[in-house]
């Protein structure tokens, strides 16, 4: 069974919330309190684990949903969490995507699409684990390059040389398991937008550049020289591997 925190303030919205996940076999609780819901986020364990999901409203009283989001993964706290708001322009998708938001969903919204949404997120996290059978995620199980080990069932970059583990987002893994898995094709930010964050329209395309200089700080020894992802000037990226026989 999941388990789903819903942050709402609004009462009405929150208790149809978690009556419908809980018809969906889901077990759902709820705080109506960003800085309350933070508190409950990062005491939980490293990877998040008393929750699966979380349905985090952007408008709350206090600490709005974009900050409770950013001081969550500045805890290392990497549970998927999906943003629910009426601000739903372009600018505020990808502030929400560059807080550390796994996934956004404009209100007002149809139930039916809200469930799938939550669905996806499991089903992205179980692929990323290698819980759930799918051809494609399984040949991600792991991934070493320059000296470093991306765990992806754990969702977690293994540091080399006494480095520290860098856990990642639902987000990030994906996006670099994209990359890794088109290893040596040139990928335009235009099609990363689409594939990994499914952003269908003319948008700025700062997202993809900030996780990417984000996924270099976790897997290159010199972020700024960057050997394995690299930037193909004005068009995107190009995931370079480790050179045969070197891991």
């Amino acid at each position: 069974m999941s388990r789903v925190l819903i942050v709402e303030d609004e009462e009405h919205l929150a208790a149809g919330l978690k009556l419908n996940l809980e018809a969906e076999g889901h077990a759902a609780e709820v705080e109506e309190n960003g800085a309350v819901a933070l508190e409950r986020l990062v005491r939980a364990d490293p990877d998040g684990s008393r929750f699966d999901v979380v349905l985090l409203d952007v408008m709350l009283p206090g600490l709005d949903g974009f900050e409770v989001v950013r001081r969550l993964r500045a805890a290392r706290q990497f549970v998927p969490v999906m943003l629910l708001t009426a601000r739903s322009s372009t600018d505020d998708v990808l502030h929400g995507f560059e807080a550390g938001a796994d996934d956004y969903l404009p209100k007002p919204f149809d139930l039916p699409i809200l469930l799938a949404r939550v669905e996806g997120l499991l089903r992205r996290r179980r692929w990323l684990r290698g819980d759930e059978a799918d051809g494609l995620e399984q040949e991600l199980d792991e991934y070493r390059v320059a000296g470093r080990c991306i765990d992806f069932r754990h969702q977690v970059v293994r540091g080399g040389d006494g480095a520290a583990d860098q856990p990642l987002t639902v987000m990030e893994a994906t996006l670099l398991g994209y990359l890794v898995r088109h290893e040596g094709e040139t990928v335009s930010r235009k099609t990363l937008l689409e594939e990994v964050w499914g952003v269908r329209q003319d948008t700025d395309t700062r997202t993809v550049d900030n996780f990417v200089a984000r996924l270099r700080r976790y897997i290159e020894p010199e972020p700024a020289r960057p050997r394995h992802l690299l930037t193909v000037r004005g068009v995107g990226y190009r995931f370079a591997g480790p050179p045969e026989g070197d891991s």
